[in-house]
C-alpha cells in the first residue's frame, strides 16, 4: 500500500469515497448520524458558515460532503431534479435500516422486499436528494442462478426499479 493509501486509511479515508453535494450539508450529516448511524470525522466550515468540506463514515465507509455553492458549480441533487447516482449500504437488518431511515426524515422509493438476486432490499431518498439503497444478503448465488432468476423476475414484471417503474410490488 502507498503512502498516500495508508495515510487516508489512518484517517478513516477510503481510497475511494462518495463526495455528496447537499443543499444543507451540516443538516445532511445530522440526517445521516440519525438514519445511518454515521459518525462525524470532520468538518471544515467556510466565512459563510456554509461547509467547504466534511466527512463521516457510514457502516466503516467514508462518505464526503460538501455544500451546494452555484457560484462553484456545486449543485445537488434537489437543484439538478435528481441525480443518477445512488448509494449502497449493506447492512446486518436492511428491514431496520430502512425504517430507521424513514424515521429520520427519508422517503421510501422502493420498498422493502426479498431480491432476485437473494437480498433484502429497499431504496429510499434522503431530504437533500440521494438515493440509498440498502440490503441484507440472504443468500449466495451464482452468477447464472441470479442470471435465471432475473429472466423470472422479469416476466413476472417485477424488475428492480421504484413501484410503477418495474420495481417490487
Amino acid at each position: 500500500m502507498s503512502d498516500v493509501k495508508k495515510d487516508a486509511a489512518e484517517k478513516g479515508i477510503h481510497v475511494l469515497s462518495p463526495h455528496l453535494i447537499c443543499a444543507g450539508a451540516a443538516d445532511a450529516i445530522e440526517f445521516y448520524k440519525q438514519a445511518f448511524g454515521a459518525d462525524e470525522l470532520m468538518r471544515i466550515p467556510g466565512q459563510s458558515g456554509k461547509l467547504m468540506h466534511a466527512c463521516v463514515s457510514i457502516n466503516g465507509s467514508s462518505v464526503m460532503l460538501v455544500d451546494e455553492n452555484l457560484e462553484w458549480g456545486l449543485r445537488g441533487p434537489k437543484t439538478l431534479g435528481g441525480s443518477s447516482v445512488s448509494m449502497h449500504l449493506i447492512v446486518d437488518d436492511a428491514d431496520a435500516s430502512f425504517d430507521r431511515a424513514v424515521q429520520a426524515g427519508a422517503t421510501s422509493v422502493m420498498p422493502m422486499d426479498d431480491a432476485f438476486w437473494g437480498d433484502r432490499f429497499g431504496m429510499v431518498e434522503d431530504p437533500f436528494g440521494h438515493r440509498w439503497s440498502i440490503s441484507t444478503p440472504q443468500k449466495v448465488m451464482t452468477q447464472d442462478e441470479i442470471l435465471a432468476a432475473s429472466k423470472e423476475a422479469m416476466m413476472d414484471g417485477e424488475g428492480c426499479g421504484p413501484e410503477g417503474e418495474g420495481g417490487a410490488r
